[in-house]
């Protein structure tokens, strides 16, 4: 019976032995508040993009006369499009190493340089957007076959767009923010998460939308 008491007295020692190296220190698995809540939030909107995307694919294909009618400038305006975005991309992640740096000014210049590349794809997809209506589509009509392209097409680009342009402010605020230390390199961090979502999203509208329903010559 001794026995049994000495070692378990044993093994509580070794536990507590091994619990207190951790002491002062912070978990391998803990996660902070700010960058869970935006990983739940990611989830909850990539559910809600891929449902409309799997809508837009289903009404496409059920559709005997979809449209086709980008041109090839509209194709060379999506690629411009799609070339901000990604550039976007890369000035969020140099914006999120100097902030880990402490580098205050590069991460502002950084961040802003990010939601100008936000603010120049929203340019391109209201011109876009524009030349469809100047040339009749509208949210239940267009001249070249089913109603149904104009709810399709401006749904799933303008929920797209509405993204973008939260991150551009979104961008200048924890800008402004970092200046001030107000924020932290975590929430440049997190920021950084929502951007590269949005543009993770424009790589499947991009071929979904506009190269499938390219205009053949």
């Amino acid at each position: 019976m001794a026995d049994e008491t000495m070692s378990a007295h044993g093994l509580h020692a070794q536990a507590g032995a091994m619990e207190s190296a951790w002491e002062g220190g912070g978990s391998p698995y803990a996660v902070g508040s700010k960058k869970l809540g935006m990983w739940l939030f990611i989830v909850s909107d990539a559910i809600t993009f891929s449902a409309l995307l799997v809508a837009y694919s289903y009404v496409r294909v059920a559709s005997s006369l979809w449209p086709r009618p980008f041109e090839s400038a509209s194709i060379i305006n999506a690629t411009v499009m799609t070339g901000v975005l990604l550039s976007s991309s890369l000035t969020m992640v140099m914006a999120v190493r100097e902030s880990k740096r402490d580098a205050v000014s590069k991460t502002v210049v950084w961040l802003l340089a990010t939601a100008a590349g936000g603010i120049l794809f929203d340019i391109l997809h209201i011109r876009e957007w524009l030349g469809l209506i100047h040339e009749g589509v509208r949210l239940f009509a267009n001249p070249w076959g089913t109603p149904l392209f104009g709810a399709a097409f401006f749904s799933l680009t303008g929920l797209h767009m509405t993204h973008v342009t939260i991150g551009v402010v979104y961008l200048i605020v924890v800008a402004l923010g970092f200046r001030r230390s107000k924020y932290s390199a975590e929430d440049v961090e997190v920021s950084g998460l929502y951007w590269h979502f949005v543009d993770l999203v424009w790589m499947f509208i991009f071929p979904l939308v506009y190269l499938m329903s390219a205009k053949l010559a």
